[in-house]
């Protein structure tokens, strides 16, 4: 008989309870609240799910921004926090785990998973919380900052400055991953720079381009010239793609 897995182990630890206590149900329920509040904090590019492990066929009990994978109340536990759940029990008190994964549509997420106990130490849930990272950057960014309506009580020096702030930490985190990538040739880490930042929505943002010119130690209007030329490579068919 092959030996049983961590994440067998965990399950069958679970359903051993048999159904769970009202006391067990209260306090996933307790964390319930979580969910909306975690998304309305990090903003519709962000899946928070709550999952029961007393059934993992109908796990979910509730989500918020679930339709950035599918994820709907009475889905099944899925493969990523199926994984997780042995290495989160293994921790001990510490009950967080944070990891790169990927959505049931194949879009790449930050993921937080936090084990939940009952008082005795028994897990008997998961709080999931799930950065897409697929969404356009400018999307992710104006969930951080003030709305229109809010913005005539902020500081306009402050909200240059943390705007400011996050566009430059985003070019140069990309500036070093391009730099440090051998498959991309040095006459064309530029290029792809320029690119990276486009696809990733830097340019829609005021002054992006010159900022980004100067950290490249280029004109503005070779980045122009960058743009451009990806845009025109977007726009152009697929050599598979078949004429109507």
């Amino acid at each position: 008989m092959p030996a049983e897995s961590g994440t067998a182990r965990s399950l069958n630890k679970s359903a051993a309870k048999n159904a769970f206590s009202r006391q067990d149900r209260q306090l996933l329920d307790l964390h319930g609240v979580l969910v909306d509040g975690l998304a309305e904090m990090f903003g519709k590019h962000c899946e928070v799910v709550l999952h029961s492990l007393a059934d993992p066929n109908r796990s979910v009990l509730k989500v918020a921004n679930g339709g950035l994978s599918g994820c709907q109340v009475g889905a099944p536990i899925g493969e990523p926090a199926l994984r997780l759940l042995p290495e989160l029990e293994r921790q001990g008190e510490a009950q967080w785990l944070t990891c790169f994964t990927q959505s049931r549509l194949g879009t790449p997420m930050k993921s937080s998973v936090q084990l939940l106990r009952d008082l005795q130490g028994e897990a008997i849930g998961l709080l999931c919380i799930n950065l897409h990272l697929g969404a356009p950057f400018h999307e992710l960014m104006a969930d951080f900052l003030p709305r229109v309506a809010e913005r005539a009580e902020v500081s306009p020096e402050n909200f240059n400055n943390n705007v400011e702030e996050l566009v430059t930490l985003t070019v140069e985190r990309t500036i070093d991953a391009i730099n440090a990538d051998p498959d991309v040739a040095n006459n064309a880490k530029n290029k792809q720079i320029v690119t990276t930042l486009y696809e990733k929505g830097i340019f829609d943002i005021k002054d992006a381009i010159a900022m980004v010119s100067n950290k490249l130690n280029i004109s503005k209007h070779t980045v122009y010239l960058y743009i451009r030329q990806k845009k025109r490579d977007d726009e152009e068919p697929s050599p598979h793609q078949e004429n109507p």
